[in-house]
C-alpha cells in the first residue's frame, strides 16, 4: 500500500455471487483490501469478512484494494490447490472493464511490456525490458465519450498493477487511479477498474464455469 494511503474500507454487506461445497465467489467492493494489510489499522478485508461468516474460506488470488469485482475463494485445501493451479497455469480467464483518460485511437490492440517493481516508489510498478517479467494485455474499446474511453481488458498474465501500468504506457491511465493518474484524471471517487468476469474449471467437476459481477460505473 502507498504510505499516505488513508484506509477507510466501505461499510457494505457481503455480495456473494455463488457458492457450493468447494468454492465461494464474491463481488469485492472498491476500497476494500483482499487480505489484511501489513500496517496497523488494515486488518479489515474481504477474506476476514468472509471468514467471519464462513470460517473455512481460503484465499486463492487477489484484487488490488482500489479494484472491484469477481474474486473466487476455496472452501477446502484440495480445492484451494486446484484453483491456484488454474491461475498459475493461466487456465483462468479474466475480463475487466475500465474507463481510461483520453480517446484511444483504434478499436482493439495488444500490449506486450514486461513489468517489475519500481522499488524506490513502491507500490508503483514500471515497464522494464531489462528487469521486468513478461506481461501481456489485450484491450477492446466498448464505448467512447468526450475525453475518455471505455475498454474491456483481457490480461494474459497476472502481474501486479498490470492493467494500470499497461494503460498508462499507452498514454491512457485509468481514471481515478491514485497511483498512476495525474491532474484531472484523478478527480474521480474511485479507480475506474472492475473485474467483470472470471472463468475457470470447477475443482469438483472439472467443468468450465464463469462468474460475472456487473460493472458499477
Amino acid at each position: 500500500m502507498r504510505p499516505e494511503f488513508d484506509y477507510q474500507p466501505p461499510d457494505v454487506p457481503l455480495d456473494i455471487l455463488y457458492q457450493d461445497d468447494l468454492v465461494l465467489v464474491a463481488n469485492k467492493p472498491a476500497g476494500l483490501l483482499s487480505v489484511p494489510g501489513k500496517l496497523e489499522g488494515r486488518a479489515d478485508c474481504l477474506i476476514s469478512r468472509l471468514q467471519a461468516a464462513q470460517w473455512n474460506t481460503l484465499l486463492v488470488h487477489r484484487l488490488d484494494c482500489d479494484t472491484s469485482g469477481v474474486m473466487i475463494f476455496a472452501k477446502t485445501k484440495p480445492a484451494q490447490g486446484f484453483l491456484g493451479q488454474e491461475f498459475e497455469q493461466r487456465r483462468a480467464k479474466k475480463t475487466y472493464v475500465a474507463r481510461v483518460a483520453g480517446e484511444i485511437v483504434g478499436d482493439a490492440g495488444h500490449v506486450d511490456l514486461p513489468l517489475c517493481a519500481d522499488w524506490p516508489n513502491r507500490p508503483r510498478q514500471m515497464v522494464s525490458h531489462e528487469h521486468g517479467r513478461p506481461a501481456q494485455t489485450d484491450w477492446q474499446v466498448i464505448g467512447r465519450a468526450s475525453g475518455e474511453t471505455r475498454v474491456r481488458l483481457f490480461p494474459k498474465t497476472g502481474r501486479s498493477h498490470q492493467l494500470r501500468v499497461h494503460m498508462l504506457a499507452l498514454g491512457h491511465p485509468i481514471l481515478g487511479d491514485p497511483i498512476y493518474a495525474t491532474g484531472a484524471a484523478t478527480d474521480y471517487p474511485r479507480l475506474m477498474l472492475h473485474a467483470e468476469t472470471l472463468g475457470l474449471h470447477h475443482p469438483g467437476t472439472g467443468a468450465w464455469v464463469e462468474f460475472t459481477a456487473p460493472c458499477p460505473f
